[in-house]
């Protein structure tokens, strides 16, 4: 079995534990944060989106043009820019990027900072729209012919895009809602979920799988689980780095993540009060997930941890693997350094892993 995995870059040294203390768009941090990743063996690296962000379709050409094989996994949010545009924007950058780029589609939870960008719409119509969007993107990239649509949200004549993808872009789809269940479940190649217990998550894959039946699909899609790993060389040592790590960011020394994320108060979104709920059962679940840091940081963004040896997270992680899940999206509160650390101690050890059951499977 294949399991992709994921990083997350920045244009900027900053997390949770740490303060921006360079500019918002610092070109050469964010070449080396990007070639971290591939030197470490990454699959792709997701560039978020944030109303306030820079753009991410530029840092991603940006990116391409200083690696040579890593994935670019765009965060992009549906009604910003026409589908029509957006079609021809991503099968540009695939074509310059040699083929390399996949979509990440965030319908949007949060009311707030969905009017910062003048969307005002609520969130059942915010999927709604998604679903057509959606539609047109693969529509565009594979029809030969021009076509017309006509929807609710929009509408449009005789589009013929020029330029197609150098490959088949695959769309990734985040949320954990009913109706991101049945969007998500009807158009994604990968439905990305964030990390919740092991029971908690098979359930959420039931609903996916259930919503693409539901939509007439053959095969479901794969699935996408985040989590925030904190490795030690020991297990003592691992726990002691965690609650240094909660310990700044419980006493706010690095509080910006949670006014960029607009978390302040109860979150809106699904995921965010799955994952604080979680925490409110107790903080560490199953053999390594760790909820502390969700509920300090009001769960804004992946927010759970899993804390350890590599070899306790690399058996964590295969846990998930084993409930179905085809990607394992990973980032650090030390963002670089842990990039480099999981390349150096931990891709290798889930990789080894699967690599000796793909070969058992062979022997029988």
């Amino acid at each position: 079995m294949t399991v992709e995995f994921v990083g997350m870059i920045g244009t900027q040294h900053a997390s949770e534990i740490h303060a921006p203390s360079s500019p918002v768009i610092d070109p050469a941090y964010t070449r080396r944060f990007a070639r971290a990743h591939e030197d470490a063996g990454f699959d792709r690296i997701l560039i978020g989106y944030g109303s306030g962000w820079p753009e991410g379709g530029q840092v991603a050409a940006h990116v391409a043009a200083h690696t040579e094989r890593l994935g670019l996994l765009v965060a992009h949010r549906p009604g910003f820019v026409a589908p029509t545009l957006a079609a021809r924007t991503f099968a540009t950058l695939d074509q310059l990027s040699g083929g390399r780029v996949a979509v990440h589609t965030i319908t949007g939870g949060n009311d707030h900072e969905q009017r910062r960008d003048g969307d005002y719409l609520g969130k059942d119509e915010r999927y709604a729209r998604t679903d057509e969007y959606l539609e047109i993107l693969r529509r565009a990239w594979t029809s030969p012919e021009p076509f017309d649509y006509e929807g609710t949200y929009y509408r449009f004549e005789d589009f013929a895009a020029h330029v197609q993808p150098a490959h088949r872009i695959p769309l990734y789809f985040g949320g954990s809602s009913a109706a991101a269940y049945r969007v998500g479940g009807k158009h994604a190649d990968t439905f990305a979920l964030w990390g919740e217990p092991l029971r908690e998550t098979a359930e959420q894959i039931a609903s996916v799988r259930a919503a693409a039946e539901a939509a007439g699909r053959a095969e479901p899609p794969g699935i996408s689980v985040s989590f925030r790993p904190i490795l030690g060389p020991t297990e003592e040592l691992a726990w002691e780095r965690a609650h240094a790590i909660l310990d700044t960011i419980t006493t706010g020394r690095a509080d910006w993540p949670r006014r960029a994320w607009g978390t302040d108060g109860k979150p809106e979104n699904t995921g965010s009060q799955r994952l604080l709920a979680a925490a409110a059962k107790g903080d560490l679940h199953d053999r390594a997930l760790w909820t502390a840091p969700a509920r300090a940081t009001g769960a804004g963004g992946n927010s759970t941890a899993l804390v350890g040896t590599p070899e306790t997270v690399a058996q964590a992680l295969l846990d998930y693997v084993d409930l179905g899940v085809t990607t394992l999206l990973i980032r650090g509160y030390d963002p670089l350094d842990d990039a480099i650390d999981y390349g150096r101690h931990l891709l290798p050890l889930v990789r080894q892993e699967l690599a000796r059951r793909e070969s058992l499977v062979g022997v029988r």
